[in-house]
């Protein structure tokens, strides 16, 4: 039997109810004032970086929502990875402005701060207290997610993950009502990211894809989404960056992908790669993807005896052979899965070790005891303790 027909018999149980419309297609934009009139907003909380604004982008969606009949008011004072302190001013300022909805536009730092902020305006307290899932017990504003870049998929996914501004590691705040009412994916939004985003965001979407389908948690649902993301990212993620930045006739499949990413996450959480990232960027300040291209390929090695036959069926729809031909082979399986995320890497001139990226070989332990205790870890196919942590260090190093 192979191991597709295997997995069958053993489906995880799941509890899927779709909160999130999803409109895609180039110039969905322009649709931007009609449906935040229709979902009733009349003074809006628009949660944009400062990217934005200088490339007009911000300046181009307001006037939309203006000619609808929707008023709207500006947060832009927070970071490419935005803390608790910086949702806190966005709280602070939207409580003085009579929002009665929030737009979420831009990548990932911006949807997760408008996430964030919805929790504190509308159910008080620290982000802190939202740590974990569905402890928001009020109601939460409306809100509209646009992303700009082809990453992070936030606006499929329910949670807000903020650095503590105190210890700078992330937390993750879930809840139903803290999922977008309509993700608004524009492909011509995202052409304009510069190299760094497009790969640095890309990768992230890869891991996304790669990492929920062996999630202990996935389902016949996750591993829908998971498909498909691969699918469309696989075959288009090295184009993108070969073309950049003429490369327009790419960026549908790289935003429907991360999106599609997006919602598996939802469905499956993640694994060991993400919990690795979490510390480099709390400790060096380490770009998220760049911290997943050193980190993913290690990963998949080393969870090669429990997920090889999984990493098989993603060699095999790569490299066009038929979805069994590898599965009694697992370490070659993640062998080569783990060379073709490398080449991706160096095609996005990504870091390969984490020694170039200025990682100290004496902090991998104390590294390696923080990843331990992010959540992500607890859901990898293989067991992961601080212990795997520092083998998978080492092996980046």
């Amino acid at each position: 039997m192979s191991a597709g027909a295997l997995d069958s018999f053993m489906l995880q149980s799941f509890d899927f109810q779709p909160r999130t419309r999803v409109i895609f297609g180039e110039g969905a934009i322009a649709r931007l004032g009609d449906l935040a009139r229709d979902l009733g907003f009349r003074r809006s909380l628009v949660v944009a970086d400062a990217g934005l604004v200088a490339a007009g982008h911000l300046g181009h969606a307001t006037s939309i929502l203006r000619k609808a009949g929707v008023s709207t008011v500006h947060f832009c004072d927070f970071a490419v990875n935005p803390d608790s302190a910086a949702v806190e001013r966005g709280r602070d300022f939207a409580a003085t402005e009579n929002v009665d909805s929030i737009i979420g536009f831009g990548g990932g730092s911006s949807l997760d701060c408008a996430k964030a902020i919805n929790f504190l305006l509308t159910n008080g307290g620290r982000l802190q207290d939202y740590r974990g899932y569905g402890k928001a017990e009020k109601p939460m504003l409306p809100m509209i997610g646009a992303p700009t870049t082809t990453g992070t998929g936030s606006e499929a996914q329910s949670y807000a993950v903020i650095a503590d501004a105190e210890t700078k590691m992330k937390i993750a705040c879930g809840d139903a009502k803290a999922a977008f009412r309509i993700a608004l994916l524009d492909p011509a939004l995202a052409v304009s990211q510069p190299f760094a985003v497009l790969a640095a965001a890309g990768f992230d979407a890869v891991a996304h894809a790669v990492e929920t389908w062996v999630t202990q948690w996935r389902t016949p649902v996750s591993e829908m989404f998971a498909r498909e993301a691969w699918r469309l990212l696989e075959a288009n993620y090295e184009q993108a960056l070969a073309e950049h930045p003429d490369n327009a006739k790419h960026m549908g499949a790289m935003m429907l992908g991360a999106h599609l990413a997006g919602a598996a996450i939802e469905n499956s959480m993640l694994g060991a790669a993400h919990a690795c990232a979490n510390p480099l960027t709390a400790r060096y300040g380490t770009v998220h993807g760049a911290a997943l291209a050193m980190l993913l390929p290690h990963v998949v090695q080393w969870n090669a005896n429990e997920a090889g036959s999984r990493y098989a069926q993603l060699v095999s729809s790569a490299d066009g052979q038929a979805p069994d031909m590898m599965s009694d082979a697992p370490l070659l399986s993640a062998e080569l899965l783990s060379r073709c995320l490398e080449q991706w890497r160096d095609a996005a001139k990504l870091p390969s070790r984490l020694s170039a990226a200025g990682v100290r070989r004496e902090d991998l332990p104390a590294l390696a005891e923080l990843a331990a205790q992010q959540w992500t870890g607890s859901f990898n196919p293989r067991a992961f303790d601080a212990k795997g942590a520092l083998e998978i260090y080492e092996a980046a190093f």
